[in-house]
This record gives structure tokens, C-alpha cells and sequence, in this order.
């Protein structure tokens, strides 16, 4: 018995057609799933962006959430990331947590001998670089039943620890969960 051919003449002629067809829709699929969640964190409770709220004097000179990267570098006492993407469950149910890894590091750029001396240069950057600490906690997922979702905003607060909300509500507005002002001052000795 002869195999069938694979150079079928009619999908020969179409495929010009087709590739005209799928081709965007293929872009527009590869763009969607861009923002494709892991299994744990999809669903149909609503969803958003990945924002943070730093409280310390450090950078946040990177973060995620599950993974999700909130893209932005957010300096002392400032706002930011807009990461794509983070979504819930339908429903909050006891005991669920999110997975926070960042890292910190010096927010000034005092030293800066300039690029024009490479060896100076280099020296100011292992310098900078050796104050960069890497961070990672699991924090609990606040109850959302029965509100909108509107993706997590991270705080990041001193002594290395961390909120997260899901609240939609803006950070001014007496609605918003997390209360800590914006500048906070690290201890002299942080709680075990």
C-alpha cells in the first residue's frame, strides 16, 4: 500500500492564501500568549498588571511575582513595574500565596567617575554591584472574594518584607488596604 502524498497540488495552490490568513493570526496568538499565565495562577477571577510600591531607601532593581515580571526598576520611596501579567482564580480560597524574588540595591549613583575611564569605571560598578542583594518570599494572597481584581501591586518594606494587594482601589484612596506610608525609615534592628 503507497503512502499518501504530501505534495498535494490543490494545497499547493492555497497555501499563498492561507499563509496570508494564518499568518497575523498566528502573530496575534504568539502576542496573547506572551501574557499566558502558569496553571496555578490562571483563571477567571480577574486580572491585570504587575505594579510595586517601594517603601525603602534601596532600588528594587528587579522583581517578579510567580515568575511574572514587573519589568520596571522602582527607585526609593517611588512607584512602578506594569508587568504583563497577573490573573486569579475565580475564587479565593484559604492558604493561597504568591511568590515574591527580587533584588535591591544601591539607589544613588554617588562615585560616578563617568565612562571615559574604563578602570575607574569597572571599579565603581563592582562596587555597586556588591550591594545588590537577592530576595525571596512567599507572601500570603489577601482575600478577593466578592471584589474586582485589578492584577497585584507589591510593597516592598523594610527589613526586606513584602505585601501584595489585589485591590483595585488607588494607593490615595482611604479604600486601599495596605496603610504604610510611602517613606519609611529601616530600624536599627529588623524583627526575626
Amino acid at each position: 500500500m503507497a503512502s499518501p502524498s504530501l505534495n498535494h497540488p490543490q494545497t499547493d495552490r492555497e497555501s499563498p492564501m492561507k499563509s496570508a490568513l494564518i499568518s497575523p493570526l498566528l502573530a496575534g496568538l504568539l502576542l496573547l500568549t506572551g501574557c499566558a499565565q502558569p496553571a496555578a495562577q490562571a483563571g477567571g477571577g480577574g486580572g491585570g498588571t504587575i505594579k510595586a510600591i517601594n517603601h525603602t531607601k534601596w532600588a528594587i532593581n528587579h522583581f517578579s511575582v510567580n515568575g511574572q515580571s514587573g519589568i520596571d526598576i522602582i527607585g526609593p520611596f517611588q512607584g512602578g513595574g506594569g508587568g504583563c501579567c497577573f490573573s486569579v482564580p475565580a475564587r479565593w480560597t484559604p492558604g493561597m500565596t504568591v511568590r515574591v524574588d527580587w533584588e535591591s540595591g544601591e539607589a544613588s549613583t554617588e562615585g560616578f567617575p563617568g565612562f571615559a575611564d574604563y578602570e575607574k569605571y569597572k571599579a565603581w560598578e563592582k562596587k555597586m554591584s556588591s550591594q545588590n542583594r537577592q530576595h525571596s518570599k512567599t507572601v500570603p494572597l489577601p482575600d478577593y472574594n466578592g471584589q474586582d481584581v485589578c492584577g497585584i501591586t507589591v510593597h516592598f518594606l523594610p527589613c526586606d518584607d513584602v505585601k501584595v494587594t489585589t485591590s483595585c482601589w488607588s494607593p490615595r484612596n482611604v479604600n486601599y488596604p495596605i496603610k504604610e506610608p510611602v517613606r519609611m525609615k529601616e530600624p536599627a534592628v529588623c524583627p526575626k
